[in-house]
């Protein structure tokens, strides 16, 4: 394992370390960036008119560690993006130039900050704000240093948006990718129009980095072109499955109120007319969650908990069906580009320890039976060059840290031209991917 890889695994064993204590409140410990101008799109042409990817605003500044100022440059980009109703919006991201950088290669990190608050989101804490729900962020600065010490520039997308619409995937993706359009864009950032880019992400990232895979020959194959490869673990795949199996677990159920909260936000419903007494009290306090929030305040939570009997099944409420099946990647178009797809399946380890039928077992989290079935799911439509790797004892936590320098090298190797390699034939069977059914109220 290089010098590069051993720092990664170090970065994320630390991020991950950062998001297993449950933390009381999200309130910021520094001035608020909320009314910070640069987010802010005042332009007088409408966002309509504009294409996806165009700059809007520039700036830079230094790179923050915990609100203190690093030598380090960063620049910061507002770009038009699309959100999760294909309505024009602004995004955010943040460029760090690699040492000795001639702008012909760059990673896009994609950031597992899984928050519904935007303070939390990675350039608030590279502008320098601290909070305690962004310490995920923060904590993530350290996956730059082996990228930059390659000479790779690192771009680092906003990816939830600018209303921090959790868990809606194709929101993650479209931002993701017109990430990648702007940073190309930008005379500040070295980058143009023919730099190659790989794709990482773990967790909340890997959802992004899947979704842009997915999105990237019909949203922007001008971005496609010039992807070397993407490399995700602990991947969200089909949510609807996911709320069952961390129901009633230990660490994890915190999950349920604050996906569904997200989703409803990213494509405009309303959760109140479904929820119990107990259930608008949790989601009450969702509002603006972290995951640092989430993580062990919730043992034993289900959604009938949260429910009013007659909703017991979420498939009754129309609005959920049709949101969780839109952000159902089993749905999506197969990415052209080489992947590496990994998952640990011992979530047992982290207090989850269901095994439902169709659904069964995974990291305490994510299904591994949903990342297998993907995974085939490419093999079959034309994409052969799909690694599959499983860590069936280790957890959500626990598999992070020999995946992350398995990644880096990974990409390593597709930004050197080396033939991608295959699990195609070998991956074991997973999970029906269809989307989900209605269901009638009061069943």
């Amino acid at each position: 394992m290089n010098r590069a890889a051993r720092l990664i695994a170090t970065a994320l064993a630390a991020a991950a370390l950062a998001t297993a204590a449950p933390v009381a409140t999200t309130t910021a410990t520094a001035a608020t960036t909320a009314a910070d101008p640069f987010y802010r799109y005042d332009g007088s042409t409408p966002l309509s008119s504009i294409a996806p990817g165009t700059v809007l605003r520039t700036r830079t500044l230094s790179y923050h560690l915990l609100g203190l100022p690093t030598p380090v440059q960063a620049v910061q980009l507002l770009f038009r993006t699309t959100d999760a109703q294909g309505r024009p919006s602004a995004g955010v991201t943040t460029v760090v130039r690699g040492l000795g950088s001639d702008g012909s290669r760059a990673v896009s990190y994609q950031s597992f900050y899984d928050s519904l608050n935007p303070e939390h989101a990675p350039s608030r804490a590279v502008a320098g704000d601290v909070s305690l729900g962004g310490a995920i962020a923060n904590a993530e600065a350290l996956f730059v240093v082996p990228f930059v010490l390659q000479g790779y520039d690192v771009v680092i997308p906003d990816t939830e948006g600018q209303t921090a619409d959790f868990a809606a995937g194709p929101e993650y993706g479209t931002t993701t990718l017109d990430s990648i359009r702007a940073a190309s864009a930008s005379t500040a950032t070295g980058m143009d129009a023919d730099t190659r880019f790989g794709l990482l992400g773990y967790s909340g990232g890997a959802i992004a980095t899947n979704w842009a895979a997915a999105l990237a020959p019909s949203y922007a194959p001008d971005v496609n072109r010039r992807l070397v490869g993407f490399a995700e673990g602990g991947l969200l795949v089909d949510p609807a499955h996911n709320l069952k199996y961390v129901a009633g677990g230990v660490v994890w159920p915190g999950v349920i109120p604050m996906a569904i909260t997200g989703v409803a936000r990213a494509y405009g419903f309303d959760l109140q007319p479904y929820l119990s007494d107990y259930g608008k009290q949790v989601f009450a306090g969702m509002q603006d969650a972290s995951i640092v929030n989430a993580l062990g305040q919730y043992p034993g939570l289900t959604w009938q908990k949260l429910a009013k009997p007659a909703y017991a099944d979420p498939n009754s409420i129309p609005e959920y069906l049709d949101a969780v099946n839109k952000v159902n990647l089993g749905s999506a178009a197969t990415p052209t580009v080489p992947g590496y797809l990994a998952q640990g399946n011992g979530g047992v380890l982290e207090g989850t320890f269901s095994n439902i039928s169709g659904i069964g077992t995974g990291d305490g989290v994510m299904v591994a039976g949903d990342v297998r079935a993907l995974a085939r799911q490419y093999c079959a439509t034309g994409n052969g060059s799909v690694k599959y790797q499983q860590y069936d004892l280790l957890s959500h936590l626990g598999a992070a840290v020999p995946w992350a320098p398995t990644a880096v090298l990974y990409l390593n190797d597709r930004f050197a031209g080396k033939a991608a390699p295959s699990d195609c034939g070998r991956i074991p069977a997973g999970n029906s991917l269809a989307p989900e059914r209605p269901a009638p109220v009061g069943s």
